[in-house]
């Protein structure tokens, strides 16, 4: 049994590098939230119609998102236990592995936005007004789509070898420019064309542009891991055969998350125009209570990883119980945080009376939601993933959110037909209803596994194809 003088300094290590990872985490975090809740505040000025288009053409950019976040918590998944195991090389290798997918995915998203952006709105909604305002909003985000989806991989990989403030400083540059440029082109400041929901789609597309700008100044400076497009072109199979095993689960089950999650801004905006302007500012609301949440999971992940490919088996054990206590913490803070933002909310929002009734039971709904999203997201996307565990989040995402959520929140709409806010709180239910598979996998320590490799450039063969990029 461990002396207790070795507990207490072995957590006092934790709690410190935790804390050197978090932090940076939740600025960005925060900073992404604010850039969500700028484009609602102003665009309520602008009117309900333009907040209503705007929320549900984002479902694609929230669905992207979890495209490039699971691509880029995959890559940690490797990055971060070779970085432990101090192999640099491979790191780089899985890197432009992760480039190529995201790369191909974002092209695709692109060339749909500017081609047929109607007929993606029409997923959505029915309401002629939404769909041309929608459709506009998407044609000019397919740059910022295409900017995404190497700056996301790029700073996950930075991330997963402890380089967080050189994220967190791309981010803050990324988010104060749009912000920005989102009043310029909202309300046409300094000259600018008045472009209303239009320009919160350019403004995010110029400072995604100029984000890429910065990651690729920033690799030219870097000693270690570069955003180098060579290494598209590098190949090593078995670390492409790790990072198809291990990173495309992960990534599957953020779509499969994210999807599911979008179809119920569809179930709303079939419901009620009121329901979509009332979720439009949950979202935004629930953004900054999870902030602590997610940032816990995504420092605890890279810091298990770490922890993991050194082989410390043990530690990592104990290192995941203490980021359990700090999530549970964390998501009652979050909870509250709501709560305490529900006047505000209130106050400011300019909604019909019908969508504030909505909004305001919404909040309330969402102050206990948060600490099932907390205690899911921490482990799913955190400690099972450290862990080379991607496959039970897959399964059990995919189960909880098409076999129940999704089916349960169509059959209470449209079969049933419950009122909204019945509607909502069903649908709402999802996190907990997985709860008891989530821990009991978590309490068998199954997806506690190193998953490095001592011969990846070994054999001749490897040797060739997985080269270093001269």
């Amino acid at each position: 049994m461990m002396p207790a003088r070795f507990k207490t300094e072995e957590s006092r290590r934790f709690y410190r590098q935790i804390s050197r990872l978090v932090v940076p985490i939740v600025v960005q975090n925060l900073l992404s939230a604010a850039v969500n809740s700028a484009d609602v505040i102003m665009l309520n000025y602008v009117g309900q119609s333009s907040i209503s288009a705007v929320s549900l053409a984002a479902q694609y950019s929230s669905i992207l998102f979890m495209v490039y976040y699971g691509l880029g918590t995959g890559a940690t998944m490797l990055c971060a236990q070779y970085f432990g195991k101090g192999d640099m090389r491979a790191i780089q290798v899985v890197e432009g592995i992760a480039l190529r997918f995201s790369i191909l995915i974002s092209a695709g998203v692109a060339c749909a936005s500017v081609f047929c952006p109607e007929l993606m709105m029409h997923l959505f909604t029915e309401d002629e007004e939404l769909i041309v305002i929608g459709a506009s909003y998407l044609r000019w985000l397919s740059i910022a789509y295409l900017c995404w989806g190497v700056t996301e991989v790029y700073l996950a990989v930075l991330r997963s070898i402890g380089r967080v403030a050189v994220s967190t400083m791309m981010n803050m540059m990324a988010f104060g420019l749009n912000i920005l440029l989102n009043a310029v082109f909202i309300f046409g400041l300094f000259g600018a064309p008045r472009l209303g929901a239009m320009g919160v789609a350019l403004a995010t597309s110029l400072s995604r542009l100029a984000e890429l700008v910065g990651c690729l100044v920033i690799s030219r400076r870097s000693k270690d891991i570069k955003l180098d497009f060579r290494y598209l072109f590098v190949h090593n199979k078995l670390l492409f055969s790790d990072f198809v095993r291990l990173s495309l689960p992960a990534m599957c089950n953020d779509v499969i998350w994210g999807a599911a999650f979008s179809m119920y801004s569809v179930i709303l905006g079939h419901l009620s125009s009121d329901a979509v302007a009332a979720n439009s500012f949950i979202v935004v609301v629930r953004n900054f209570g999870t902030i602590l949440c997610f940032g816990l999971a995504s420092a605890g992940g890279i810091l298990l990883g770490n922890v993991i490919g050194e082989n410390r088996l043990e530690e990592a054990r104990r290192d995941a119980s203490r980021l359990m206590r700090l999530t549970v913490v964390s998501g009652a803070l979050g909870g509250l945080i709501i709560l305490a933002a529900t006047p505000l909310v209130l106050h400011y929002a300019e909604l019909t009376d019908q969508a504030m009734h909505y909004l305001k039971y919404m909040l309330l709904i969402n102050t206990y939601y948060v600490m099932g999203s907390a205690v899911n997201t921490m482990l799913i996307a955190g400690a099972f993933r450290a862990g080379g565990d991607s496959r039970f989040g897959f399964i059990c995402d995919t189960v909880d959110m098409w076999c129940y959520a999704v089916p349960l929140g169509f059959f209470a709409a449209f079969v049933l037909k419950l009122p909204v806010l019945w509607v909502y709180f069903l649908l709402c239910t999802d996190e907990f209803a997985k709860w008891p598979w989530v821990l009991r996998h978590y309490f068998s320590g199954k997806w506690l596994k190193n998953i490095t490799r001592d011969d990846l450039f070994e054999d001749k063969r490897n040797q060739a194809s997985g080269a270093e990029v001269s």
